[in-house]
């Protein structure tokens, strides 16, 4: 049934009964072992890196002005040179959420928009199948 060292592996491992994803399994969906999609999962993730970007330039702007004057009359103390170096970590970490987000927003929104358009194509291509006898067949 295998290639001979799937088969191995399988063997090794214990053959499982029926392999399936862990998101068709009984209890999802419509409990038939189908597997079920939408964009909208992939629009919220859009959203809320939308969100996380917007938020860490927020919050790195507030970080930068918490900081403005702070080093006024503290030149030579060694906590001076650690809040620095804090400040600097993360502002380091914000730019990086900030750019990651950025990134990945527009490619969660395309694939949000594909997933749209593969099921409209779908079920464009099925609709000549579900009509009545006689009706567009």
């Amino acid at each position: 049934m295998y290639a001979q060292s799937w088969q191995r592996l399988l063997d090794q491992a214990g053959q499982p009964k029926a392999m399936s994803l862990a998101s068709a399994g009984p209890g999802s969906g419509s409990g038939s072992g189908e597997l079920k999609h939408s964009a909208k999962p992939w629009s919220d993730a859009a959203g809320t890196a939308h969100s996380l970007q917007t938020d860490t330039a927020k919050v790195k702007g507030t970080l930068a002005t918490a900081h403005t004057g702070a080093e006024a009359g503290t030149a030579g103390l060694a906590s001076m040179a650690a809040l620095k170096s804090v400040l600097t970590s993360w502002e380091t970490r914000l730019t990086a959420v900030h750019t990651e987000c950025g990134s990945v927003e527009p490619i969660l929104r395309r694939t949000a928009f594909a997933q749209g358009e593969v099921d409209a194509g779908v079920k464009s291509a099925l609709a000549q199948y579900s009509a009545p006898a006689g009706k567009g067949r």
